[in-house]
């Protein structure tokens, strides 16, 4: 059975930083696309990086470039979203994402596979 546990949230001030860990069991990440995904109170869910299994090529929404940075840990089949210099706006819960043969990265409808989401608070 395919299954992904995302860990890592929590309170943040405004500037400080998270990690956030997507693991995977019963699969091998490295053969999948993972994407992370948000999703904050009243507003719809939208895609916030993604690392691709075919060339390891990242991509990264407007509102977190140079700010968020995501990576794969084959050993631990372990994808990792850095989250740096954070601000209030990017409170919300937060999902990891897996399928294959992705077209566009932040397209949820073309992910089967999804975690149960961690909470990140950005508030002083």
């Amino acid at each position: 059975q395919l299954q992904l546990v995302e860990s890592g949230g929590g309170l943040v001030q405004p500037g400080g930083s998270l990690r956030l860990s997507c693991a995977a069991s019963g699969f091998t990440l490295n053969y999948y696309t993972i994407a992370w995904f948000r999703q904050a109170p009243g507003k719809e869910r939208e895609g916030v990086s993604c690392i691709s299994s075919s060339d390891g090529s990242t991509y990264y929404a407007d509102s977190v470039k140079g700010r968020f940075s995501i990576y794969r840990d084959n050993a631990k089949n372990t994808v990792y979203l850095q989250m740096n210099s954070l601000k209030p706006e990017d409170t919300a819960v937060y999902y990891c994402a897996a399928d294959r043969n992705i077209i566009g990265w932040d397209h949820q409808y073309e992910y089967r596979y999804w975690g149960q989401g961690t909470q990140v608070t950005v508030s002083s």
